[in-house]
């Protein structure tokens, strides 16, 4: 959130026409605790509310803050089919590994074999590669920070407010009540000691072999990984009919 607020600051974009639009979840407070225009919505439809606001005013930055099971579970077709329209929105994903607010489930990016309330023996399910999927669906920017990577996503924060089409950026974020306490990483620190550790920047890894396991040595790749310039989705008028 910090990182979003410094970009904002840092834009020259005034700050009436900024716009945050949050879904449910605990990173779902963001939109009540930014000090611009925000929209909390229900569960799995901050894309829709955002896509609405982009539409009925272009002029806005809108800036969809959610997390991932919120973005890609319940919402995940506003998902894929905003990166496939390429709408002209921002979208901050804080990945957790779960479903954090609500008692630590199972969720669609909790990595292979790792344990939550509702996979107490290792979760039997591959998880979502986000990155993968944002770019198959259409994304014009796609990208993947931590916590600890504070410059590069302000950075990348800042470039997407400037980017025509859909931009994703995934952000590693510590859960230590839900994520951490079941897969032995006790306290936020520590994950972010991890990520430390195991982060690697991309370079030239094929965007499919982005996709995070836990239980091994293997990196954990963070860097841009999409930036095109595909045409973002413009409406169609009477008047362009006619």
């Amino acid at each position: 959130m910090r990182c979003y607020a410094q970009a904002i600051l840092d834009s020259g974009i005034p700050q009436d026409n900024h716009v945050v639009v949050s879904g449910i979840g605990c990173s779902g407070r963001v939109a009540g605790y930014m000090k611009i225009d925000s929209y909390h919505t229900t569960h799995g439809r901050a894309i829709p509310f955002a896509v609405g606001l982009k539409l009925a005013n272009p002029e806005l930055t809108v800036t969809v803050f959610s997390g991932d099971g919120d973005l890609a579970a319940i919402g995940g077709n506003h998902l894929i089919h905003a990166a496939r329209r390429n709408v002209d929105i921002s979208v901050i994903c804080a990945n957790n590994f779960n479903y954090g607010m609500t008692g630590g489930q199972l969720g669609p990016t909790t990595p292979f074999g790792a344990r939550t309330t509702t996979s107490p023996y290792g979760s039997p399910e591959l998880p979502f590669n986000l990155p993968y999927l944002l770019a198959a669906s259409g994304a014009n920017f796609v990208a993947r920070w931590t916590t600890i990577h504070v410059r590069q996503l302000k950075r990348d924060i800042l470039y997407m407010f400037s980017k025509p089409g859909f931009s994703f950026v995934e952000v590693l974020v510590p859960c230590p009540v839900g994520f951490g306490k079941m897969n032995f990483i006790d306290e936020g620190l520590d994950e972010m000691l991890l990520y430390k550790e195991r982060c690697v920047i991309a370079d030239g890894i094929p965007i499919d072999e982005l996709g995070i396991d836990l239980r091994t040595d293997q990196p954990i790749y963070v860097g841009r990984f999409i930036d095109r310039d595909l045409a973002p989705y413009r409406p169609v008028r009477l008047e362009d009919i006619e």
